[in-house]
């Protein structure tokens, strides 16, 4: 595999606790470069009932991005999208153009509290798809509720929920327990997409390589390349997963 798509990142400046200013969000864009990225998905969180960026400051901060990208020589290409914190505001937000989906697309990156309940999420996912929305659940691996009681993740699988899980999850750079849940849900192939959720140039970098290699070793060059790119571009070109 040549390439990958990264499909969660906090790279645009100053709207969240990503990069804090241009000159990181560039090293980190030579750094997703490095590690053979084509396209990233820019995910800011969107955070319901807090004084969150408005799209027209989100695309104002992407175009200039971009201009300064261009002017460095780097191909990667941006996308945008936000990581939303999932509460009863979360549809009327998306339905304004408050939020943005996934490139464009139908998809909505989704998070919760680590300790929220499943019923919850559960029925969060159920709003969201009768609205027309596919949720892509953040970081599942994280999520007590769901690890507990591993069935529940076959039942929001089988709902029609994507599920994205970190890379630095897989390498066990976010400990051992969320390596623990990353690998099962590897094995019984349940993930979507792995994905950097990088949010600076020094810790919390947007690398896939070591995650992908790990992948292709232990469960198949196939599963790797569904995962790491192909599932990703499918939502780019607005295609059904």
């Amino acid at each position: 595999m040549n390439c990958y798509i990264d499909i969660h990142s906090h790279i645009l400046p100053g709207l969240d606790d990503g990069a804090k200013n241009f000159d990181i969000s560039l090293r980190m864009l030579r750094q997703a470069e490095e590690e053979q990225i084509s396209d990233m998905i820019l995910t800011p969180h969107y955070k319901p009932m807090r004084h969150n960026p408005s799209p027209d400051r989100a695309e104002d901060v992407l175009y200039e991005l971009e201009e300064r990208k261009q002017a460095a020589g780097i191909s990667v290409q941006l996308h945008l999208g936000n990581e939303i914190y999932y509460s009863s505001e979360v549809i009327p937000a998306l339905r304004e153009g408050k939020a943005f989906t996934m490139a464009g697309s139908s998809y909505v990156l989704t998070e919760f509290n680590p300790g929220e309940d499943y019923a919850y999420i559960r029925d969060a996912a159920y709003s969201l798809l009768a609205e027309g929305y596919s949720p892509i659940l953040a970081h599942i691996e994280r999520y007590e509720c769901l690890m507990d009681k591993k069935v529940k993740v076959e039942e929001l699988y089988d709902m029609g929920c994507c599920l994205q899980v970190n890379a630095s999850s897989i390498t066990g750079g976010s400990g051992m327990e969320c390596k623990r849940n990353a690998k099962w849900l590897l094995k019984r192939e349940y993930v979507h997409f792995v994905a950097s959720d990088c949010h600076d140039d020094k810790r919390r970098t947007p690398g896939l390589a070591e995650a992908a290699a790990y992948v292709s070793r232990k469960y198949g060059e196939a599963y790797c390349s569904r995962i790491f790119r192909d599932n990703a571009g499918a939502l780019l070109h607005g295609s059904y997963i």
